[in-house]
């Protein structure tokens, strides 16, 4: 083996390879758990541990390695476990995501377009809530000027008198579509 510098060099750089690969392996682009660089990187800080390290300013840059590999590990564990239980954040929005693209018929009245704002604003309501997004600060009178503003563009744009809205999720995302009215 190389000088202690070297070592700790070598394990630094194996963290940040095992940083990255839990990161994909968690957005899905791994299809394995990086268990083995785990175990080894945990093998090589347990060497080091049972070595006498003289020199602080190496005992330093271990201790912060060291203690940044424990915070990565505890953080991995919880979101491991987050995994197996089906709460993690990131797979359960995939899931909802998946629901609202597949659902052939969302519990509103997407397809319908209408130039009812009250029926507007509950199919919006209702859209994004199923998609996950907050609801709190959505209120008929924000929608009415939104749908206003929208509207005269539209009307400008489309060369007419009359449009009609209807609500659409795309990509996960709650959208306001318009288009003219049907006479």
């Amino acid at each position: 083996m190389g000088t202690l510098d070297e070592e700790l060099q070598q394990l630094e750089h194996r963290l940040k390879q095992l940083k990255l690969d839990y990161e994909q392996y968690f957005l899905g682009s791994r299809p394995r758990e990086p268990r083995p660089l785990r175990d080894e990187i945990q093998r090589q800080v347990q060497q080091i541990l049972a070595t006498p390290i003289r020199n602080t300013a190496l005992r330093f840059r271990f201790n912060s390695t060291n203690a940044r590999f424990q915070a990565f590990k505890r953080q991995w564990d919880n979101i491991l476990r987050q995994i197996e239980c089906g709460t993690y954040e990131r797979h359960v929005f995939k899931a909802n995501l998946r629901d609202c693209a597949v659902a052939p018929t969302p519990p509103f009245r997407a397809a319908q377009p209408t130039r009812d704002i009250g029926a507007l604003f509950d199919d919006y309501r209702c859209a994004a809530a199923v998609c996950g997004q907050d609801i709190s600060r959505i209120t008929p009178d924000a929608l009415r000027r939104a749908v206003e503003k929208q509207g005269a563009a539209a009307r400008q744009q489309l060369g007419c008198s009359q449009v009609a809205f209807r609500i659409a999720v795309e990509a996960g995302r709650v959208k306001i579509k318009v288009s003219r009215a049907q006479a």
